[in-house]
C-alpha cells in the first residue's frame, strides 16, 4: 500500500467536487432521499435513535456505488440508495453497523466523566438542551473528549463497508485493514479534515456575512445557506469515494452492486 503525500487530502476534496459536478441533480436527489429516510426512521419509538447510526454503513455503500457509476459513465438513480440492502454482504454490513453504533454509544457515554452526563442525556433524548444547561456544564469539552475517543473507531470503519462489499472481506478483517490504511495515510487524512473544516465552516460564515451586509432580512441568509449546506454535504459524501480509490484502487465493474 503506497503512502500518499499530504496534499492528497486536498485533492480528495477537489475530486469529490468533480464527481458532484458531473451529476449534481442526481447526487442531490440521492442525498435528499437519504435525509428523508433518516427522518422517517427517527420517528420510530426507541429504535428511531439507534437505526440511523446502525444503517450508516449500508447507506454509505449507496453513495460509493453512485460515485462509481458516475466514474463509469452511468446515470445515478435514487434506488442506488438501497444498494447495501440488496448486496450479498448485507448481513455483514449490518454487523458492521452494530459495531458502529456500539462505538458511538461508548464514546458518548464516556463523556459523562467530563460533564457529569449532560452530553449523554442530551444525545439519548433524556433532556432538552438550553443555554443554561450548556453554560453550567463542561459539555463542549465532553464533546471533544467523545470525538477524540471515537477517532480510532472512525479509522476502523472508514473503509470497512466497501472492503466488505467490494472485496468480500469479513467484518473483523475489513476493520483491521481500514484502521491501518487510514493510519498509514494519516498526513493525507489530516489535510483532508482541515480542508473540510475550512470549506465547511469558513465558507458558510463568509457567505452569511456577505448576505447580512447586502440584505437586511435574515430569511435571505437562510435561503442562501440552506442550499449551500446541502451542496457541501453532497460534495463531502462524493469525496469519500476518492479516499477509497486512491488507497485500494477503483472497483471493477464486476464488483458493482447495482441491480
Amino acid at each position: 500500500m503506497e503512502k500518499l503525500p499530504a496534499l492528497t487530502g486536498w485533492l480528495w476534496l477537489k475530486q469529490g467536487f468533480a464527481l458532484f459536478r458531473k451529476q449534481p441533480a442526481e447526487m442531490s436527489t440521492l442525498f435528499m432521499g437519504y435525509m428523508f429516510l433518516m427522518l422517517v426512521l427517527g420517528m420510530i419509538p426507541v429504535l428511531g435513535q439507534l437505526l440511523p447510526l446502525m444503517l450508516v454503513p449500508i447507506f454509505s455503500l449507496g453513495f460509493l456505488q453512485a460515485c462509481a457509476n458516475i466514474e463509469q459513465g452511468k446515470r445515478v438513480f435514487p434506488n442506488l440508495l438501497l444498494t447495501g440492502f440488496r448486496s450479498p454482504a448485507r448481513n455483514r454490513l449490518l454487523q458492521l453497523g452494530g459495531l458502529y453504533l456500539l462505538a458511538a454509544i461508548i464514546a458518548v457515554a464516556a463523556s459523562s466523566l467530563i460533564d457529569g452526563g449532560v452530553f449523554w442525556r442530551a444525545m439519548s433524548g433524556q433532556m432538552e438542551l438550553d443555554t443554561n444547561a450548556v453554560r453550567d456544564s463542561n459539555m463542549s469539552l465532553a464533546m471533544l473528549f467523545a470525538a477524540a475517543l471515537y477517532t480510532p473507531a472512525a479509522m476502523a470503519f472508514w473503509y470497512a463497508a466497501p472492503l466488505i462489499a467490494w472485496h468480500q472481506m469479513g467484518v473483523v478483517k475489513a476493520i483491521f485493514y481500514s484502521f491501518f490504511a487510514v493510519y498509514r495515510q494519516g498526513r493525507a487524512f489530516l489535510v483532508y479534515g482541515l480542508a473540510w473544516v475550512a470549506v465547511g465552516i469558513l465558507l458558510p460564515v463568509a457567505v452569511s456575512l456577505v448576505t447580512a451586509l447586502l440584505f437586511e432580512k435574515a430569511i435571505i441568509t437562510i435561503m442562501v445557506l440552506l442550499p449551500l449546506s446541502i451542496v457541501l454535504s453532497v460534495i463531502m459524501y462524493c469525496s469519500f469515494y476518492p479516499t477509497y480509490t486512491q488507497v485500494f484502487g477503483k472497483p471493477a465493474p464486476a464488483a458493482s452492486l447495482e441491480p
